[in-house]
């Protein structure tokens, strides 16, 4: 039976540097929620809904991609197992997320409900690369890092329900590419900080999947597939090939 983790010491003051931390490393992401946010507001009010409803679906939700695909399935009939099926789809990779926490995530106490309740894409690539200071207390830097996503995403779509209609007349494309670059710094420092070449060569594999992925079965499914593969090509390679990335 495997050892559970030794849980790190918590170091005095741990709390109040733990927000330190955490805050510069959500600001970039609080920009690009900003605008994502607002254009989200922006869409639900042109399709006729209220203020309240980009408030309360981000708020209940917590998914970007999938509020906007449930624009459409508001305004189509009611199918609950279609809906269901599509959020599989759209945010399965989550479950993957889930898996390479799980030695994180421990001897948390109230603060792993919040903290795993509100994980995003954002927050689990930041809790998973970051190098924290031995006066940084782990478990408070990864629950800042969630909420403060959380709330950076909720007041945007609010900020956009209640005046999105000023974006009309402004231009915003390329604006969106602000996250997917985030993610691209994330992974080349994670690649640069690897323990060793091992590791380095399941995150290149799991980058050129994901382009095969793409390629072969569209940007609406291939997340999920590449992940499944690469959960698969892990899990052999540990289990018979002797790979051990610790």
């Amino acid at each position: 039976m495997q050892a559970q983790p030794v849980p790190r010491p918590h170091p005095p003051g741990g709390k109040t540097a733990a927000f330190r931390a955490a805050l510069p490393y959500t600001l970039p992401i609080c920009v690009g929620f900003l605008f994502l946010g607002m254009s989200y507001g922006f869409l639900m009010r042109s399709q006729g809904f209220s203020v309240w409803y980009p408030l309360f679906m981000s708020m209940f939700i917590f998914a970007g991609s999938m509020e906007f695909v449930t624009i459409g399935m508001l305004m189509a009939g009611f199918d609950p197992i279609n809906a269901f099926i599509l959020t599989m789809f759209v945010n399965g990779r989550h479950f993957f997320y889930g898996l390479s926490a799980l030695q994180r995530y421990v001897h948390m106490g109230w603060k792993w409900f919040p903290t795993v309740a509100w994980m995003c894409d954002e927050s689990f690539a930041i809790n998973m690369s970051t190098k924290l200071p031995d006066d940084v207390d782990e478990k408070w830097f990864y629950f800042h890092v969630s909420w403060l996503n959380y709330v950076f995403w909720v007041f945007s779509t609010f900020i956009g329900g209640l005046f999105g209609n000023l974006l009309a007349a402004v231009d915003l494309r390329g604006i969106d590419f602000v996250l997917p670059g985030l993610f691209i710094v994330v992974f080349l420092e994670m690649l640069l900080n690897a323990k060793n070449n091992k590791i380095r060569a399941f995150g290149v594999a799991g980058a050129a999947m994901a382009i095969v992925m793409l390629l072969l079965v569209g940007k609406s499914l291939f997340m999920l597939l590449s992940m499944s593969c690469m959960l698969v090509a892990c899990y052999i390679a540990y289990k018979w090939g002797g790979v051990h990335l610790d």
